[in-house]
């Protein structure tokens, strides 16, 4: 009767790890979280994404179902989508009030999940993001691009934290459920959940961060190019999410001003000094000009059209999931 209780009763905290070729780590991985979890009142679950992994992985994953004192849910993505699409599936699937996230190569160290379920709600955050403040990665190729870009995305973005990239973050599961997440977009979560609620309600604590143990970094230099794409991505739609028209409107009418000023300087030109101006560069540039005008106004309300459809129609998700298998089907 007490079990059955616990299973009615409310889940509190649903933690959520993405998994990707990671077949040593998985394994030590759900037994830390659950020592580190032991202490916890209230019931939680935890939900592991295989995000198409090609090595023991999900087997590995599998065998953990049958811990008598665990609340499991494995998804089983179709392929590989990547890590944002996994931490999505698994944030979409989550019963908690609270949903907390975190990386499946033992790095971030679960035992910061109790402290930061409670910090969370005593500073009355939505989101309270993880601080590697003694980060254990390689200084040229991890830790000082990490910190060129949290410098420029906090700039950018207006949301101030140190670390952008940790993926041990605890949210109010309404707050980030409205939240889709897309790309490679996990990186700029705070941002995106700054467009839902104030930055006010936003917040990061100092973590404990491991050396890695198993396996390779998924990650190398390139993200730094990467990072700074979809930086701009991120301001366009932070500000421009819901009127490109403005966006393309804006430098399409500054285009046209500009094209206007020659085109009346050429015609004053031609027809008050009589000059000759058929072969003057200025006369192709203005031109050149008005067309790139008419084309950025046209870009921005066929944008306009189609966020109205968006907006209507936003069903799509950028994962597929071949199954889901929970403790009571292992069981059985």
């Amino acid at each position: 009767m007490a079990a059955l209780a616990d299973k009615l009763e409310a889940i509190e905290l649903s933690v959520v790890v993405p998994v990707f070729n990671e077949e040593d780590s998985v394994g030590p991985l759900v037994t830390r979280i659950h020592d580190a979890m032991a202490g916890f009142s209230k019931p939680w679950e935890l939900i592991l994404v295989d995000d198409g992994s090609t090595d023991r992985t999900l087997p590995n994953a599998r065998a953990e179902l049958f811990r008598p004192d665990l609340r499991l849910k494995i998804i089983e993505l179709q392929k590989n989508f990547g890590q944002t699409a996994a931490m999505q599936a698994g944030i979409d699937a989550a019963s908690g009030r609270l949903i907390a996230t975190l990386d499946g190569d033992l790095q971030n160290d679960p035992n910061d999940i109790p402290r930061m379920v409670v910090a969370i709600e005593e500073r009355q955050l939505d989101l309270l993001v993880g601080w590697r403040k003694n980060r254990r990665d390689g200084l040229l190729l991890r830790k000082i691009p990490s910190w060129c870009a949290n410098r420029l995305i906090g700039k950018i973005t207006g949301v101030k934290l140190h670390d952008y990239g940790c993926s041990l973050k605890v949210y109010r599961a309404s707050i980030i459920k409205q939240v889709k997440l897309m790309g490679e977009m996990h990186r700029f979560i705070p941002a995106w959940v700054a467009g839902v609620v104030p930055s006010s309600r936003i917040g990061e604590m100092p973590v404990t961060h491991h050396a890695r143990h198993f396996g390779a970094s998924k990650y190398g230099i390139s993200r730094t190019f990467r990072v700074i794409l979809d930086l701009l991505a991120v301001l366009f739609f932070m500000r421009y999410k819901a009127r490109p028209g403005h966006f393309f409107g804006s430098i399409g009418l500054a285009t046209g001003g500009l094209s206007a000023l020659i085109l009346f300087y050429l015609a004053i030109d031609k027809f008050i000094l009589g000059n000759d101006i058929g072969t003057r560069p200025m006369l192709m540039v203005g031109v050149m000009l008005f067309l790139s005008s008419i084309q950025l106004i046209t870009t921005g309300i066929l944008s306009e059209m189609m966020v109205r459809a968006y907006f209507r129609d936003d069903e799509t998700t950028s994962y597929i999931v071949r199954q889901v298998v929970e403790q009571e089907q292992a069981d059985a």
